[in-house]
Order: structure tokens, then sequence, then C-alpha cells
């Protein structure tokens, strides 16, 4: 598995406890990696995804709720919710990753991690906000990839 693919199947995990469990961050992460054997590359991006993520919540949130007719984000399963969270906030503030890897990846992920129509559910809202996203879609702005 590549370290970008565990790092974001690691924040996807973090992020679901998240939803259930508020508190200080640095400690939550603390107890988070306390039984996980991670290099250096991948818990500094998991860390990434996740600050990431929660500090712009509100702004995630909204775009999600955008391209979801008549479905709220709070009602939306868990691992959906926080699989487009993570892949909307790689597609608008990592210029290093293409939002293409980013689809793909979160589909990837859902479906492994919840079912097959999640895969397509993810898909579909991640490819309808791709269309509003200004930067191009198949290259990072930095010329790395994924």
């Amino acid at each position: 598995m590549g370290t970008r693919r565990q790092a974001r199947e690691w924040a996807l995990q973090f992020l679901f406890q998240r939803d259930f469990n508020s508190g200080e961050i640095d400690a939550a992460l603390a107890d988070f990696w306390h039984d996980k054997q991670a290099d250096d590359g991948v818990r500094r991006f998991t860390e990434e995804l996740i600050r990431g993520v929660e500090s712009n919540l509100r702004e995630i949130d909204a775009f999600i709720q955008k391209y979801t007719d008549h479905w709220d984000v709070k009602r939306m399963g868990a691992v959906d919710r926080n699989v487009i969270r993570t892949a909307l906030y790689e597609m608008l503030k990592r210029d290093d990753v293409p939002p293409i890897v980013s689809i793909n990846e979160a589909v990837d992920i859902a479906k492994s991690y919840s079912s097959n129509e999640s895969g397509k559910f993810v898909n579909g809202i991640l490819d309808r906000a791709l269309r509003d996203i200004r930067r191009p879609h198949r290259h990072s702005s930095v010329g790395e990839r994924g």
C-alpha cells in the first residue's frame, strides 16, 4: 500500500472517531498514534489531512451540501462523509495532489470501508464538485503526482 493511501485511510479512521468523540486534537492524535507503526512521512501527511479537514470543516461541509440534493451532510454515513471531506480538502486546498487522484482514492477507500454503493455515491458528489474547482484536474499545481 502506498504511503499516501495509508495516510488517507488513517485520516478517515481518525475523522470517523472525531465525529463521535470531540476534544483537544493534540491529545486525540497522541492517543490515535499510540498503537500504530507509521513512518514520519505517513504520519505527517495523515496529520496534514486531519488538521486541514478540521480547520476547513465549515467550508468543506458547505461545499458538500451544495452537491447533495435534499441530503443533509449530518445524515450521511460517517464513513462516506469523512471520505468526501478528506477528498474535498485535498481538491480545494492541496495543490500537490491532482483532484482526479483525490477522487479515485476516495472512491477506492469508500468501497473498502463502506460499500460499492458508497463508492458510487462518493464519486458522484466529488465529480460534481470537480466542475467548480479551478485548477488542472489531472496534474498537481506543483508538478508532483498523488
